[in-house]
């Protein structure tokens, strides 16, 4: 979609840090808007993440159980993590689906972006698919706890209807992966050893 959206844009004008954590990096922008007046945006900058949607032989998927200390609930996701600095995106999607769940695969396909939060963080998801699985043994950080299981789509899709998954990401991603199994959508797949970081992010 090719429009002219001048009438939309705001200018940063200024920028003000709030926090820089050991996690969370908060700045304070002050913009000018369209009409010309002026406005502040709050807002979280983050280095950009990837989220791995593991093929098992059989059909299913894998997926982990995490506590969310935000949420205060256990949570259904697929394998994901932040990009360390100057790490490519697919080699993170690589390092996370080993270190959270023990398994490397032999194939990977880039499919896309989600932006999961886009009014308070400018975080960019690149979604990488794995097929080929080898499992092996895990390597979770330390006080990182989590479950490793396995659902067919169709269970995974029910449990996005009936609001057991509510993680903005592992919703996109049932609906990535449905699309492609129906044909709808393809991915190009590339051997482990010759993938090139087609999806690296642009966070």
């Amino acid at each position: 979609m090719n429009q002219d959206d001048r009438h939309l844009r705001e200018t940063t004008l200024s920028r003000t840090e709030l926090l820089r954590g050991n996690f969370l990096h908060v700045v304070r922008d002050t913009v000018r808007l369209p009409n010309e007046a002026e406005a502040t945006r709050e807002y979280v900058l983050h280095p950009g993440a990837v989220m791995v949607i593991g093929l098992l032989d059989d059909g299913r998927v894998v997926l982990e159980r995490q506590f969310r200390h935000p949420m205060q609930a256990v949570m259904i996701e697929f394998p994901a993590g932040k990009l360390d600095a100057g790490e490519g995106s697919l080699a993170c999607a690589q390092r996370e689906l080993l270190e959270e769940t023990g398994y490397s695969a032999r194939e990977w396909a880039f499919a896309g972006r989600l932006a999961p939060t886009i009014a308070y963080s400018d975080e960019v998801i690149d979604i990488w698919f794995a097929r080929g699985l080898t499992l092996g043994a895990r390597r979770l950080d330390d006080g990182e706890f989590l479950d490793v299981f396995s659902a067919t789509p169709a269970e995974l899709k029910a449990w996005c209807f009936n609001g057991e998954v509510i993680d903005s990401k592992t919703l996109i991603g049932s609906m990535w992966l449905h699309n492609v199994l129906q044909g709808e959508w393809s991915l190009e797949w590339t051997a482990a050893h010759d993938a090139v970081d087609a999806g690296k992010s642009t966070a």
